[in-house]
């Protein structure tokens, strides 16, 4: 499946309903409205001032669609759904441009108001959705004819297994699942034989992550045995850390509890465990956080940039920047940069955390470790999308490989950004030692359960406090 290519179909039809949309709505106003306003029939002329809003609108309205994620996830449609998010996003971008443009134009009634918003919704509204719902049912018919489908593997090799897989091979219109092959999750591999059979064995879940990478996986369905509960937190666990959508067979205890959500007719009934952590348009909004308050660190800081510099290269012999792989989003491995605050080869005995009287420190270092400022050259690290201002602090593979021996739930910190603060930073600080990275873990996953843009700000803020009185370590 070319994403890139779908996003772009997606783009192109947007793009010219807006277009159309605008051009008629255009020559509504000059026809009608603005024929009844000055009393003679008005031309419509095409000129410099109406390409200049043709070209605004137009791209107002794709700003507006990639906000709120019309973009993302763009082979999953619900022909039903997208109309409906269709119909409130132009309901909300009618209603700004309305009171941004067309709110302050001199008019003989208020009903002139409303046959404006009324002709520009109809329009918009009309052409947009007609394309989209054309480009989703090509979609779903390439899908349901098998011609287009989801990488998916199937943990578990029992009964369970067996017999969901059969199920969902044998339907007539498919759902999107290309079967790579199953895993083993124990010992208890009764149907096993059966299955490799009508499907590849991949291997055992420990090497999960290493076949979802290997394979282009999108979909894992965990399909297990009741007597093999216990081992649906391990799965979790090794598949927390990846991109895959996770979907579970429910038992009855989760249809009558009501955690079964029917997401078609004919498919059969899966529990979807949730990657979103945060709506579509907040995610954006966070990340266009990110990027314009990283910028304006990067512009407005350059003088206390110049001034760290001077002091890293005054305090002790070495480079001025410290750049070490870190583990980020989905367990992907990128280097952050700091300020040194240490001196040269602090850790030639290997990989050590720091303490409050760590002889490695420079005065400097300590300084900069006090108000936080050895962390500012990772504002780049943030821009280029490595890293966000707020999210779990990024962690050396060193030291993960030791925690998840205790805290095999650390993994789920890699399902979001990690970030240059984050509420266990504002609890803790720099830990000293596994067991106080396992104390903060439990603040990092309170924070992911919980994010929102009112988080953040209030992380920021007791950030912002933190700096400015020096309470840091």
């Amino acid at each position: 499946m070319n994403k890139t290519l779908q996003v772009c179909k997606y783009l192109f039809f947007d793009v010219l309903a807006a277009m159309v949309a605008w051009t008629s709505f255009y020559g509504f106003r000059k026809v009608y409205i603005e024929t009844e306003k000055f009393g003679v029939r008005v031309p419509v002329h095409f000129n410099q001032k109406f390409f200049l809003g043709l070209f605004s609108i137009t791209l107002f309205w794709i700003l507006l669609y990639t906000i709120t994620g019309t973009y993302r996830n763009i082979y999953r449609k619900s022909r039903l759904k997208e109309l409906g998010q269709t119909l409130v996003i132009t309901v909300i971008g009618v209603l700004m441009i309305f009171f941004t443009l067309l709110l302050n134009d001199i008019i003989l009634s208020y009903r002139t108001y409303y046959e404006s918003v009324l002709v520009l919704f109809s329009l918009h509204f009309f052409l947009t959705a007609i394309f989209r719902l054309i480009l989703s049912s090509i979609t779903n018919s390439r899908i349901h004819s098998r011609k287009l489908g989801f990488n998916t593997i199937l943990i578990g090799s029992n009964e369970n297994a067996l017999k969901l897989f059969t199920e969902m091979e044998e339907q007539k219109k498919a759902w999107g699942n290309k079967f790579i092959g199953f895993v083993h999750v124990d010992e208890t591999n009764g149907y096993s034989e059966q299955l490799r059979k009508k499907l590849n064995h991949l291997g055992e879940i420990e090497e999960v992550r290493k076949i979802i990478h290997q394979y282009n996986i999108e979909e894992a369905i965990i399909a297990i045995e009741s007597s093999e509960h216990k081992n649906i937190q391990k799965i979790v666990n090794e598949l927390s850390d990846t991109p895959v959508i996770i979907k579970i067979i429910p038992d009855m205890y989760d249809i009558l509890s009501g955690q079964v959500k029917m997401t078609s007719i004919f498919g059969a009934p899966l529990i979807e465990v949730s990657n979103a952590i945060m709506p579509a348009w907040e995610s954006s909004v966070k990340r266009m956080f990110d990027i314009v308050v990283s910028v304006l660190a990067m512009l407005i800081g350059s003088p206390v940039y110049l001034f760290l510099a001077i002091g890293v290269k005054l305090s002790s012999k070495g480079s001025i920047f410290y750049s070490h792989e870190r583990v980020g989003l989905h367990g992907k491995p990128f280097y952050i940069h700091k300020f040194r605050s240490m001196y040269l080869n602090s850790e030639k005995m290997g990989p050590a955390l720091s303490s409050k009287d760590d002889p490695r420190i420079t005065k400097f270092g300590k300084f900069m470790r006090k108000v936080r400022l050895d962390e500012l050259p990772q504002f780049y690290n943030v821009l280029i999308g490595e890293m966000s201002i707020v999210g779990p602090r990024p962690e050396r593979l060193y030291f993960i490989n030791l925690i998840t021996q205790k805290a095999p739930h650390y993994r789920h910190l890699h399902k979001v950004r990690p970030g240059i603060t984050s509420w266990g930073q504002v609890k803790y600080g720099y830990a000293e030692n596994v067991d106080q990275m396992i104390e903060r873990l439990k603040y990092d996953l309170l924070y992911i359960e919980n994010m929102s843009l009112y988080v953040d700000l209030k992380i920021l803020i007791y950030t912002v406090l933190i700096v400015l009185q020096g309470r840091g370590k």
